[in-house]
This record gives structure tokens, C-alpha cells and sequence, in this order.
């Protein structure tokens, strides 16, 4: 999920005034992975399979990418086979370890350490809350996220395109798009028939069922392998060293815990695989010194930092390979799992 950095602006505000495609600073530390030219590269932990367990393998990794919030253990599933919206969605998982069942609510599988409570409810802060709204999850497609441009934002066209440079060692692998709202990113990807799998990630129920609207009408993402899934970033429910590429698109500032986040992300992904995200930074090179004090207390709702904190974060949590693009209050960047 993601917010604008300046959230007083109204929606209806003059985007003339704004570059649309403005350029990126010079001075990026941006480089493309290495690749093989004659073959695409998964994550260095893929295993190669015989042909004749192939199909009952392939069966097995369907069921076993999806883990227990609780113990982490491979969930058990019983339902049609494949992995598309049709198939999870008419399919029952249940925790091999602490016996706990998990269902799809007919859009998504709820695999949050509350699902099925009853009479508990969790609130996260306002910065989460607000992204659980039918409202807010309604527009955010419809004028909302056109706003980013006014912080440096490219669109999501070249963000995107940005997105699948740093992912080329990861193609053919499974995908986790965490935090990824309505799904602007993750039918993207899903569309682009780049990776085995693609999951779209996010704590917003709401957000979830915008991007089930946006998709079911699309035969061509139905009947891919993309699955919508509900889950904290802080416990993301994938076995350790089971995903290749992890995507948050404008999403870091939104989480209660980046480091926390990084660290998950970090667990669940392979040797090999690559993580990349974009947020809003705290201070842009052009931000006054005089400033740049206090801009964390007027924004304080979110944790926007800097592009020292991010990097330093990314290497905290045992990532390495860090590099980054910034324009304006706009950085991606991407980082690896040793």
C-alpha cells in the first residue's frame, strides 16, 4: 500500500504544473545484475527436477509457498489443483503444525495470524488504517496515485519498467508484490508473464477486493498465476528461502516497522533473490539544510527516511548489492540476498 507525501493536496490540483516524465539524477548508482545471455536466471537456491516427478512436484510447490503465519509450516491444501484465482479460491488450507485453517473469503486468502478470530480485533497505525478504507482504497487508482508525480514519482509505466531491470536474475520464479494496494503493480507483472507465480500482497481487505474489480473482467490475469493474498509484512506467510523476487512499490513509509519488514523479506526470499522497493524520501536533494530537521515531526504518521537510512536498513537486514535511483522525493531501489 502507499500514500502521497503530500497528503493536503487536493485531488483536483493542476498536474500541468508538475512534469510528467521528468529525468532521473545523473548520479545513480543503478546496475543491472549480472546475466547470462543465453539463458534467464533464477534465484541461486532453484532445485532442477526429473521429468518423471515434474508433475507431482510441481503439484507440491503449489501447496507448499504458502506457510502458516504461526509456525511457518507448508500448508496443507484441499481443493482443484493449479495456481490461479479460480483454483486457491476454491481451495481450503489448513497448518500441518498448530491445526489452524485458513479460507480465501472468495477473493482472497487470508493469511494473517488473526484470521477466523471472532471477537478480537487489531488496529495498526493510522498510516495502515487509513489504506483499510473502501474509500481511499476506491480512489487510489482514480486520482490518488496520479498525485506521486508531484514528488518525483515517473509513473507507473517506468516504474514498472524500472522494477523488471532489477528483477532479470529472478526471472521464472515466484514473485511477492507485499503492500501492493489495488494490484497496479501486481497485474503488471502477472501480466507480463515474466515469473512462475506472482502474489499480490496486502493488509487492506479493501485494497485486496479493488484489485479482484480491477481484474475479474481480464481473462488473461484470471487464468494466470497470480493469487491475492491478505498478510502482514511484518509475518509474511512463506516458508524461508522460498521467493525469488520480493516488489513494494511507494510502500515503505506506509509499514509500522520498516525494519522489521526488510528482515521478513530478507527470511522469505533465496539466495539470489532480489528485493526492490520505492518510497518517498524524507529530504530530496533539493530540501534546505535549514529544513531537513524537521521533516520527520511533520510527518510523523509515516516513516519516511532518508536515502542513508534505506540503504543502511537494507544492509542491517543482511542484504547486499544495495543500489538506487532518486528523483526529487522518489527512490527505488534494490538490494539482493547473499
Amino acid at each position: 500500500m502507499a500514500i502521497a507525501a503530500h497528503t493536503t493536496l487536493p485531488l483536483h490540483q493542476n498536474s500541468a504544473l508538475f512534469p510528467r516524465y521528468p529525468c532521473l539524477l545523473q548520479n545513480c548508482r543503478l546496475r543491472p545484475h549480472p546475466r547470462s545471455p543465453s539463458a534467464r536466471i533464477r534465484a541461486s537456491s532453484a532445485i532442477a527436477l526429473d521429468p518423471e516427478s515434474s508433475t507431482e512436484s510441481k503439484d507440491a510447490s503449489d501447496v507448499d509457498l504458502f506457510a502458516c503465519p504461526i509456525c511457518y509450516e507448508p500448508l496443507i491444501r484441499k481443493g482443484p489443483s493449479g495456481f490461479n484465482l479460480p483454483a486457491i479460491y476454491r481451495s481450503g488450507f489448513k497448518c500441518r503444525k498448530c491445526n489452524k485453517s485458513y479460507t480465501s473469503k472468495n477473493v482472497y486468502l487470508d493469511l494473517t495470524v488473526t484470521s477466523g478470530t471472532k471477537e478480537y480485533n487489531e488496529f495498526k497505525p493510522a498510516g495502515t488504517e487509513l489504506f483499510r478504507s473502501p474509500l481511499v482504497s476506491y480512489v487510489y487508482e482514480r486520482g490518488w496515485r496520479q498525485n506521486f508525480n508531484r514528488s518525483g514519482f515517473p509513473g507507473p509505466d517506468e516504474e514498472f519498467n524500472m522494477a523488471q531491470e532489477y528483477f532479470k536474475p529472478a526471472e521464472g520464479g515466484v514473485l511477492v508484490d507485499v503492500s501492493c494496494g489495488s494490484g497496479l503493480f501486481s497485474r503488471k507483472f502477472a501480466k507480463s508473464g515474466t515469473y512462475s507465480r506472482v502474489i499480490a500482497l496486502d493488509f487492506s481487505e479493501n485494497m485486496l477486493r479493488q484489485c479482484y474489480d480491477f481484474i475479474k473482467d481480464d481473462d488473461s490475469i484470471l487464468s494466470s498465476n497470480l493469487a491475492l493474498v491478505r498478510a502482514d509484512v511484518s509475518r509474511l506467510p512463506f516458508p524461508s528461502g522460498s521467493v525469488d523476487a520480493v516488489h513494494a512499490g511507494a510502500a515503505l513509509h506506509c509499514w509500522p516497522s520498516p525494519s522489521n519488514a526488510v528482515a521478513e523479506i530478507n527470511r522469505i526470499l533465496r539466495s539470489g533473490g532480489i528485493f526492490v522497493g520505492s518510497t518517498f524520501l524524507r529530504v530530496s536533494p533539493s530540501t534546505p539544510a535549514l529544513l531537513r530537521p524537521f521533516r520527520q515531526r511533520i510527518t510523523r504518521d509515516y516513516n519516511y527516511l532518508t536515502e542513508e537510512e534505506i540503504e543502511d536498513l537494507c544492509l542491517s537486514c543482511g542484504l547486499v548489492n544495495y543500489t538506487r535511483k532518486i528523483q526529487q522525493s522518489f527512490i527505488v531501489f534494490s538490494a539482493q540476498k547473499p
